[in-house]
C-alpha cells in the first residue's frame, strides 16, 4: 500500500506544474498558432496537432478512450454566457464537451440561485474542440466528460470580457493546505459539491484534500454521496467535475470505480503527512508526450473530419 502510494505521489508531482498553471491569465488578443512543418511526423506530440483543431470533429458524439488518453468526436460548445454561468478564460477555447456534460452543467447552474444564493457559476476548462492532449495544462479533460468549475460564485452582474481572461478565482484552502479558510469557505461551497456529487452520470468530483476533511467533518445525514468526492493535488479553488462513460458509447474507457465507504478514513490522512505537504525536489520525474500511437485508433479519424 504505501509503496502505490508513493507512485501516486510521483504521478500527481509530475503534474504539478500543469496543475499549478490552471488560473494563468488569457488573452484579449488570441493568435493562431504557427503551421507544422510535418505534421505527420510519428515522433511529433499529438498535442500538437489537438491543440491546433479550432472547430469540433462533425461526425456523432463519442467520448473515444481514457480520460486521459483520446479524444471526443461531435463536441459541442458550452455558450460562454448563458443564464446563470460564464465561461471563463475564452481564449483558450476549452469550452467544448460530450453534450452529456453540457447538459449537466446547464441543468447545474440552474439550480445554483435557489440552492446556493449564488447569480451562477463560473466554468473554467472542458475539453478542445476535438479533446485530446492539450498543449498546457490539464492531462485529463480530453473525452469532453471532464469541467472545471470555480469555487468563487459569478458576480451579479456577469463579468467583462478582460475579466473572463484575467480574473483569479479565490482559493478556499487555508495556507498551510490542512484545512479550508473559515474566511472564505461557506456552506455554498459544500451545496455546490454535493448537488453535482448527486447527479447520477457523475462518477467523481476532484477536491482539495483540505475540502474533503471539511466536508467529512460538516456532513451529516445521508453521506453516500461523499464517496465520489476524491482529494487531489491542487484544486483548491475549483471543483473538478468528472462524468461516467455515457452509456452505450464502448469506445470510452471507464475508469475504475470509486472505494466503498465515505471515503472519510485513514486514506484522507495520508494527503495531510509530511510527505505529501512538503515532497521531496525532484520527486516527480518527467512525462513522456504522448503520439498519435498511444491514442486510439480511431483519434486519427477524429483529428482529420472535416
Amino acid at each position: 500500500m504505501r509503496h502505490a502510494r508513493r507512485l501516486f505521489l510521483a504521478a500527481v508531482l509530475a503534474l504539478a506544474p500543469s496543475l499549478a498553471s490552471a488560473q494563468t491569465p488569457g488573452t484579449l488578443n488570441p493568435q493562431p498558432l504557427p503551421q507544422l512543418t510535418n505534421p505527420d511526423d510519428p515522433s511529433l506530440p499529438a498535442k500538437e496537432l489537438f491543440g491546433r483543431a479550432a472547430a469540433p470533429a462533425p461526425l456523432a458524439a463519442r467520448a473515444l478512450g481514457s480520460y486521459a488518453r483520446g479524444c471526443l468526436a461531435g463536441a459541442v460548445a458550452l455558450p460562454i454566457d448563458g443564464p446563470n454561468w460564464r465561461v471563463m478564460r475564452v481564449s483558450r477555447n476549452r469550452n467544448w464537451g460530450h453534450p452529456e456534460l453540457v447538459a449537466l452543467l446547464e441543468r447545474l447552474a440552474a439550480r445554483t440561485p435557489e440552492a446556493l444564493g449564488w447569480p451562477g457559476l463560473l466554468v473554467g476548462d472542458l475539453s478542445q474542440p476535438r479533446g485530446g492532449p492539450m498543449l498546457w495544462g490539464h492531462a485529463s479533460h480530453q473525452v469532453g466528460l471532464d469541467a472545471d468549475v470555480w469555487l468563487t460564485p459569478m458576480p451579479e452582474d456577469g463579468v467583462t470580457r478582460a475579466e473572463r481572461e484575467t480574473m483569479m478565482a479565490t482559493s478556499v484552502v487555508r495556507a498551510d493546505r490542512r484545512d479550508v479558510d473559515d474566511a472564505v469557505w461557506t456552506p455554498a461551497h459544500a451545496r455546490l459539491i454535493e448537488l453535482a456529487a448527486r447527479e447520477p452520470r457523475v462518477e467523481r468530483l476532484f477536491v482539495n484534500a483540505a475540502i474533503k476533511k471539511a466536508l467529512c467533518r460538516d456532513t451529516t445525514g445521508d453521506r453516500s454521496w461523499l464517496s465520489k468526492v476524491r482529494p487531489m493535488w491542487g484544486h483548491d479553488y475549483h471543483v473538478h467535475i468528472r462524468m461516467a462513460c455515457p452509456a452505450g458509447e464502448s469506445g470510452c474507457d471507464p475508469q475504475t470505480p470509486v472505494p466503498r465507504g465515505d471515503g472519510c478514513d485513514e486514506t484522507l490522512d495520508w494527503w495531510f503527512t509530511d510527505e505529501v505537504l512538503n515532497p521531496k525536489p525532484g520527486g516527480g520525474g518527467g512525462r513522456r508526450e504522448k503520439v498519435m500511437a498511444d491514442l486510439p485508433e480511431e483519434c486519427r479519424r477524429v483529428l482529420v473530419a472535416r
